[in-house]
This record gives C-alpha cells, structure tokens and sequence, in this order.
C-alpha cells in the first residue's frame, strides 16, 4: 500500500555520495520517507547498503549530501551533537541483534530511556507486550529464541518512540515463518509511532511488503 508523502517528509537525503579506497560506493542518492513509512532497499553484498544506513544514522561520514530527519539537518551536526540525537531520536535494528547477554530482556529495552534519563518501566513493559514478549521480561536473552531475540532488538529501538528506524537484514537470521512476523511487527509499529523506516533486505518477500522497495545501484537508487 502507498503511502502519500506529506509537506515536511520525516527523513529526506540528498546527493549521498560515499567512496571507499578511493572508488565509488554509491553517487547521488536520494531517499525522501514520509512518517509511518516502510522503504525497503535491496541490493547485492558490497553495493554499501549497510553503509548508506550508517551514513542515515549519522555513523557514516560522507563525501557529499546531506541528511535532514523531522527537520534536523543530522549531516551538518557536529560529533557530540549527533550521538545526543542519535539517542533520543533514531532507533535501529541490528541483523546479530547486538542483545546484551548479561542483562535481562527487559533491562536490554530499558537502555534507551537509561541513556536518556528517562526511566520507564511501564512503557518497557508495554513495549515488551507490543512485540508479543509479554512475561519474558526477567528472561535471560540465552534463553529466547532466534526470532524473540530480533524482537528484542526491535522493542528496544522502538521504546524511546524514535523518529528514525534503521533495521539492517533484520530478517537475515531467521527461517521464513518468523522472518514474516517482524517484518509485519516492523511494519505495524511504524504505522503506530509514525516513525519512518529504511529497512535494508536481501529477502524479496520482505521487500514486498513494504510500502516502497528500492534498489541501491552506484549510481544511486531505483525502483526495485
């Protein structure tokens, strides 16, 4: 299903443009998202999809371009500035879901309020029965299984309500059945937070269900 992009788009870049020894990954890449947005990018291994998200995520520095997210020009912050911004305002979703094994579940999707000084049980426990984690929150991620870990990752980059979610190969790890399942959960959390969504796959069914799917070429992004 399209989505119609609104006046002020949640994440716009511009001219993304990034080498690396000296040849190009990729010139002029333009990506506009609207809130609550899903936008699927496909490409094959080394074309610099994981690089154009660190480059989303301010993680990344380019040659050229710029990157604006709900008005806030990310490219043109300086160091200190960004990592505060990444904390209150970006959320992302790691394909070796990166949970840290000696903290509970639940401890693992409070660290975002942690970092921002904004301790919330309840909104982690709500969070938690968001992604159908409901009573696991004193498990220990040694105990979950491949497909409750990645929803882990997903709560824990969605709990502080960002307005920008990353999710690289999210689905990677996974077999089909659960691979579907959050991919939809992914989907249904954007639509409730408004966040916009680049969500970076090798999986075509993946890419189908999102709102839009693009193609990462060196020269840029195209319709899939």
């Amino acid at each position: 299903m399209s989505v119609s992009l609104p006046a002020v788009p949640m994440l716009q870049a511009l001219g993304l443009t990034k080498t690396f020894a000296g040849q190009p990954l990729f010139t002029g890449v333009d990506l506009t998202v609207a809130p609550g947005e899903v936008v699927a990018v496909l490409g094959e291994s080394g074309m610099g999809k994981s690089t154009l998200l660190n480059a989303l995520a301010g993680l990344e520095p380019l040659d050229a371009g710029r990157v604006s997210v709900d008005g806030v020009e990310v490219s043109g912050l300086a160091e200190a500035t960004c990592a505060h911004w990444r904390r209150a305002a970006l959320g992302f979703v790691f394909q070796a879901f990166h949970v840290l094994p000696h903290l509970s579940v639940a401890q693992n999707v409070a660290l975002p309020l942690l970092l921002l000084g904004q301790p919330d049980p309840l909104r982690v426990a709500d969070t938690l029965a968001q992604v159908g984690l409901v009573g696991l929150g004193d498990r220990a991620p040694r105990t979950l299984s491949g497909g409750q870990l990645q929803r882990v990752a997903i709560a824990r980059a969605l709990v502080h309500r960002p307005r920008l979610l990353l999710a690289d190969e999210p689905t990677g790890n996974l077999d089909p059945a659960t691979g579907e399942l959050v991919i939809a959960l992914l989907l249904s959390q954007a639509r409730a937070t408004g966040a916009a969504v680049v969500l970076v796959t090798h999986s075509l069914a993946a890419a189908a269900r999102a709102d839009r799917a693009l193609r990462l070429t060196p020269s840029g992004l195209v319709a899939a």
